[in-house]
């Protein structure tokens, strides 16, 4: 079992834990010919494929183009035993095809073509009176037949290539990393155990884990390159375009990254004590995480942009599919970050992104390793906020010292006044905004500190308050940046000093007063032995509720 783990919530669980591994899940890839994509380009590919001429060119024999790839496509699944579903709209093409996976080991191909109609940009040809040709995507995208090419590959296993019949015919690729796992493994006479999309036990997991972690290098995007090129251009564009037009008309595909899921598989020795881990971790985090701290934990903290039609969705949700399963699932626009069991004995966490121009590192292939090292900051970022929050600390020294000035350079700045609603709206705002991938600025606080508790704040007035924060060693400022960051101490100190304010400290004290209002006066009471007992019952309680909290003693 590898021990080097990269986030404290591992770290912490490892002596729980009889193995680990991190894979990258699903990948959808985009296949493009970026020629053709724009008027200029699309009438110049259609002179190369017509010789030079561009007479011919009109909705009518793109029309007739689509119709070709139709026919000779049914007509090649018929000649060779292949069954071809016209589905209908809704339905889940991905399960019913693994029905239809074939049994046999040895099989290599396509083994199902599944037919569905959706919209997509098609070209519209409108040819003047004087010979010029108008061409422009139609304004409402056309629903078109695209075609599921289901193929079960030696090194991939099922891998789906979903094309569109309409010219210049674009696809998307659908690959599984679990699958080229489990297909490296079985190559190497290693068993292990498999439920879904996620293996549950495995005979040398130090084996898995080196071939789960060669996805994320260099060699990864030429395995992916090569699979892609392998069966796109002989098994599904062939319908669209003999081998001899692809070369004469120059079609070549490019390739981007469009959806990736990341996973943290954690693999407890006691399915009981991972159930009653992962329920407490969301019972203590579920009040403190709420959506606006999430969204900058996904660390996509953007502007929305005018043009989107639909707002991201930003939400928490716990879900429960099936008796004894609970999943925590965190939307933030394109992102989507999840925490479940997964069979009796796996933790699993996910991260996916479902449009990769949100991270805003590039989408082409040669970005794959890029994009998956984006994904593993974004989960690293989320398991460390969650297990400050889940665990959070302060010393005795500390707390003591809270109210105190301190010194920051030559600047002498006031404590940390708890009791000050002002102060508490600043550092649930630094909560939130502990996984920012480069800090946050004191006018990011201040908006964060105004949402949180409904009060004006000022940029200033964070910045004031942030110092006193530095001298305390809570916050720091990021290296060469006017921006600031929670130390990983600090971070556990601030969860812990809002959660015994707020959670601890108040309502003893309330409860505390109602029972002395309720107080009956009594004459033959030691009242001595009377503040001791309740003294001791009230240490009791204590203890009881910070282990609830889950704060260490």
């Amino acid at each position: 079992m590898d021990t080097s783990f990269t986030d404290n919530f591992c770290a912490d669980y490892a002596g729980l834990l009889s193995d680990t591994y991190d894979c990258t899940d699903r990948i959808v890839l985009n296949a493009y010919f970026r020629m053709a994509h724009s008027p200029a380009g699309f009438r110049h590919w259609w002179r190369r494929l017509h010789d030079g001429s561009d007479d011919n060119l009109d909705n009518t024999e793109l029309m007739r183009m689509s119709g070709r790839f139709s026919r000779r496509l049914r007509a090649y699944a018929k000649k060779n035993g292949i069954p071809l579903v016209d589905c209908e709209a809704g339905q889940r093409k991905h399960e019913s095809a693994e029905e239809c996976f074939p049994k046999d080991p040895a099989f290599r191909g396509i083994f199902l073509i599944q037919v569905s109609r959706a919209p997509a940009p098609v070209w519209d040809v409108v040819r003047g009176k004087n010979g010029i040709v108008n061409i422009a995507h139609k304004k409402r995208q056309p629903y078109v037949n695209h075609y599921s090419f289901h193929i079960k590959d030696g090194d991939w296993g099922h891998l789906t290539i979903r094309i569109c019949g309409q010219p210049p015919f674009p696809a998307m690729i659908m690959l599984n990393g679990h699958e080229y796992v489990a297909a490296q493994i079985t190559k190497a006479g290693q068993p292990f155990s498999k439920e879904g999309n996620c293996f549950t036990q495995m005979a040398d997991a130090k084996a898995l884990a080196q071939v789960a972690d060669s996805l994320r290098s260099k060699d990864a995007i030429g395995r992916l390159s090569q699979i892609c090129q392998s069966w796109i251009y002989s098994s599904c564009l062939l319908f669209a375009l003999t081998t001899e037009e692809q070369s004469k008309s120059g079609f070549i595909y490019d390739f981007s990254c469009y959806q990736i899921e990341y996973s943290r598989n954690l693999l407890f020795q006691d399915g009981a004590q991972m159930e009653q881990l992962f329920q407490s971790m969301i019972d203590r985090t579920r009040s403190l995480m709420d959506m606006p701290r999430i969204k900058t934990i996904l660390g996509l903290k953007n502007r929305p942009h005018r043009r989107r039609k639909k707002k991201p969705r930003w939400e928490v949700v716990f879900e429960n599919p099936a008796y004894g399963l609970v999943v925590f699932k965190i939307h933030f626009g394109s992102v989507t970050l999840k925490a479940y069991i997964k069979g009796e004995h796996v933790l699993r966490f996910e991260v996916m992104v479902h449009n990769t121009h949100q991270l805003r590192c590039g989408r082409s292939l040669s970005r794959f390793t890029d994009i998956l090292d984006k994904l593993l900051g974004i989960m690293q970022r989320f398991l460390n906020s969650v297990r400050a929050i889940d665990a959070p600390f302060i010393s005795k020294l500390d707390w003591e010292q809270l109210n105190t000035p301190s010194q920051i350079g030559k600047l002498r700045v006031g404590g940390v006044d708890i009791q000050k609603p002002r102060m508490r709206s600043l550092i649930n705002s630094v909560i939130a905004l502990a996984a920012a991938p480069r800090g946050f600025t004191a006018s990011q606080a201040a908006n964060k500190a105004t949402s949180i508790s409904g009060q004006p704040y000022k940029p200033a007035q964070a910045a004031y308050d942030l110092k006193k924060l530095r001298g305390k060693q809570l916050v720091r400022k990021v290296p060469g940046a006017r921006r600031y960051e929670p130390t990983p101490d600090g971070l556990r100190a601030m969860a812990a000093t809002l959660i015994l304010h707020d959670k601890v400290i108040t309502p003893i004290l309330a409860s505390a007063r109602t029972a002395s209002n309720d107080r009956q006066p009594t004459a033959d009471v030691n009242a001595s032995d009377d503040v001791d007992t309740t003294y001791r019952a009230i240490r009791r309680e204590f203890s009881t509720l910070l282990g609830q909290f889950g704060i260490a003693a």
